[in-house]
C-alpha cells in the first residue's frame, strides 16, 4: 500500500486563509502588519524567494517594503537598514534574505534584527527561547513541518522522531520543536553510528541533509510519517529537477504519509513566514503589563 501525500500546498492555503482573517482583525483595530524584506546582491535564487514572498504577503493583506542593496555594499550599510527598520515602529517584521555576499558576516546581521521582528527565528534570543519551550517566533521551516505533522498526526506526544541533519536553520530547531512536542527525538548527522538503523527505529522521520535521495526504503520503519525538507537539483535523463533527501519512488510503499518535493514542505515556509509577521505584529501591539 502506497503512503498518503501530505500536501504542503492544500495546508499552506488553509494556514494563508488564517493568517488572512488575523490581518483582518488587526487592521479592524487599525494595526496595519509590515513585513520588510532586505535583499543585497543579485542572486537569481534569492530575487526568486524575495519576489514569492512579497506576493503572499500582498494576497493576505501584509504591507510588505523591499530593500535591495548591491553586492557591494558594505556590512555598516546593511546594518544601517536594518537598525532603521527597528526603530520603525509601522514594521513589524524584518528579514535579511540569505546567503548575503561573502564579505558581510551573516551572524552580525541577523544578530542586529530586532529579537521581536525576527520574523525568520534566527536571532540566538529565538533560539535560546525555543529551546527553553519560550512562546518566541520560531525559524519557519520547521515550524511548516510542525503543522503538517500535527495535521497528519494529531497528538505527537510519545512518538519516537528521527532527525536527519543539524543545520541551525532546519535540524536544531526542529529538534526542540518536536521536543516540546513531547515525542521522544533523534538527531542523525554525519558523525552519527549506524544511522540507518536508528532511522528505522522511527515513528516520524524529518530529512533535511541536503543529499539527494539519500534516504531510502531500508531507512524507514513501516507505517512511519516522513517529512523531506530537502530540495535537490539534479540531471535525470537529460532533463534537470528537483528531488528530496528521501528517495521517494521507494520509501512511498513502506511509509504510511510522505511529502512530495517540490509541493510538500516548500510552499509552508512562505505560509509560516506570513503567520510569523501577524504573530509579531499582534505580540507588538499588546496592551503592557502597566496599561
Amino acid at each position: 500500500m502506497s503512503a498518503r501525500l501530505i500536501d504542503g500546498k492544500a495546508t499552506a492555503a488553509r494556514v494563508l486563509a488564517e493568517v488572512a482573517g488575523d490581518v483582518a482583525a488587526l487592521k479592524a483595530r487599525g494595526i496595519e502588519p509590515a513585513l520588510a524584506v532586505v535583499l543585497v546582491g543579485s542572486d537569481p535564487a534569492s530575487q526568486v524567494y524575495v519576489r514569492n514572498k512579497v506576493l503572499r504577503a500582498g494576497e493576505v493583506g501584509i504591507r510588505s517594503l523591499e530593500y535591495c542593496l548591491g553586492a557591494e555594499a558594505s556590512a555598516a550599510e546593511v546594518l544601517e537598514v536594518v537598525e532603521g527598520l527597528n526603530a520603525d515602529a509601522s514594521v513589524h517584521g524584518i528579514l535579511v534574505q540569505l546567503p548575503l555576499p561573502a564579505h558581510i558576516s551573516e551572524t552580525q546581521v541577523l544578530q542586529a534584527i530586532d529579537p521581536a521582528k525576527d520574523v525568520d527565528g534566527f536571532h540566538s534570543e529565538n533560539v535560546g527561547g525555543l529551546s527553553q519551550g519560550r512562546p518566541v517566533l520560531t525559524p519557519c521551516t520547521p515550524a511548516g513541518c510542525m503543522r503538517l505533522l500535527r495535521d497528519t498526526l494529531g497528538d505527537l506526544a510519545g512518538k519516537h522522531a528521527v532527525v536527519v541533519g543539524r543545520s541551525n536553520i532546519v535540524g536544531k530547531p526542529m529538534a526542540a520543536l518536536l521536543l516540546a512536542a513531547d515525542c521522544s527525538v533523534t538527531v542523525l548527522h554525519s558523525r552519527s553510528v549506524k544511522p540507518q538503523r536508528l532511522c528505522g527505529q522511527a515513528d516520524i522521520v524529518v530529512a533535511a541533509v541536503g543529499r539527494p535521495r539519500m534516504i531510502d526504503a531500508d531507512w524507514i520503519k513501516p507505517g512511519a510519517v516522513v517529512i523531506d525538507v530537502g530540495i535537490n537539483r539534479i540531471e535525470d535523463d537529460g532533463r534537470s529537477r528537483l528531488v528530496g533527501d528521501v528517495d521517494f519512488d521507494a520509501v512511498q510503499p513502506v511509509a504510511s504519509a510522505i511529502t512530495p518535493v517540490p509541493g510538500g514542505v516548500g510552499p509552508m515556509t512562505i505560509a509560516m513566514l506570513m503567520h510569523n509577521t501577524v504573530t509579531a505584529a499582534r505580540q507588538q501591539h499588546a496592551p503592557s503589563a502597566q496599561e
